[in-house]
């Protein structure tokens, strides 16, 4: 079997995305040539390697066997370009990143654009994900580091302090619960929510705590983004449930109500999180070290 680099980091495309398309677009080839070079590969393996289905692919047991390996082998170059970058300026090195709701929109846009300016040879790819899922995505090999809340399973990763995250719900000021200081998600329930698209890492956290509190969050409107939550709550859509900083953040002129959360749940410590700090490539490294003391 002779698959190059770009088989690999396509593959690893697909799998991660769940779809021949998506993984097309972030590995930045037009469908056609995707297509045909998972199928070059499929020919050269001698078995599948995705399983098709109407709501995408997903890799078979030989596709998580190449899956693993993929990892491996991109990880593996990523090290060399780091190292060789330390003599030669012009190698590109390239960082993945995953992290929750509130670390992608209130901390990491100015961190990383600093690193970034920092490092010009090396770029960062960033999603969002829940915070298990980045512990997990991080302990198999999806990504280089994570930023997650605390109470995500950190078994067998090295992690270290990042940022304090405080969760609050905002409201008109005119709504019945903008006058409380504290209250309890529970509580919240009762009123009609704003609410987060169904990617999201935060609206996925918020009904998991609904369903366990045994109600659910009546959605009026799904939005995307924490402004556009603001400005729909503060136009008496609803109420929502946001990251502390975002609320202070957006509310500079008094238009939202601010109401502490009494749930233990809503005081989150977030951390940098890795597999192995000493196995990440120079540039990886260099990023954690700069997440870290920021």
């Amino acid at each position: 079997m002779h698959f190059d680099l770009t088989d690999l980091r396509l593959f690893l495309h697909v799998a991660e995305a769940g779809s021949i398309t998506a993984g097309a677009a972030r590995a930045g080839l037009a469908l056609a040539s995707a297509s045909a070079r998972v199928r070059g590969m499929e020919d050269q393996a001698g078995v599948p390697l995705l399983d098709r289905n109407r709501r995408g692919v997903a890799p078979t047991a030989a596709g998580r066997t190449l899956l693993r390996h993929a990892r491996l082998v991109t990880a593996q170059v990523e090290r060399m370009r780091g190292e060789m970058g330390e003599y030669a300026g012009g190698l590109k090195g390239h960082v993945r990143v995953l992290a929750n709701t509130a670390a992608v929109a209130e901390f990491l846009p100015e961190i990383l654009a600093g690193f970034l300016r920092a490092n010009p040879n090396v770029d960062v790819e960033l999603g969002e994900r829940p915070s298990p899922e980045v512990a997990r995505a991080v302990a198999e090999e999806e990504a280089d580091v994570g930023i997650a809340a605390a109470h995500a399973d950190f078994s067998g990763l090295e992690v270290l302090p990042f940022r304090r995250d405080r969760l609050v719900l905002i409201a008109p000021p005119d709504h019945a619960l903008a006058g409380r200081g504290r209250i309890t998600f529970a509580e919240a329930l009762a009123s009609e929510f704003v609410g987060f698209q169904d990617n999201s890492a935060l609206g996925g956290h918020l009904a998991g705590h609904a369903a366990r509190a045994g109600g659910r969050m009546r959605t009026r409107v799904r939005v995307g983004g924490l402004d556009t939550t603001c400005r729909m709550v503060a136009l008496g859509a609803g109420v929502a449930v946001i990251p502390e900083a975002a609320a202070r953040r957006w509310n500079t002129r008094g238009e939202l109500a601010v109401v502490g959360l009494d749930d233990p749940w809503a005081e989150r410590q977030l951390m940098v999180v890795v597999r192995r700090l000493e196995a990440l490539s120079p540039h990886a490294r260099r990023l954690v070290e700069h997440l870290a003391k920021e």
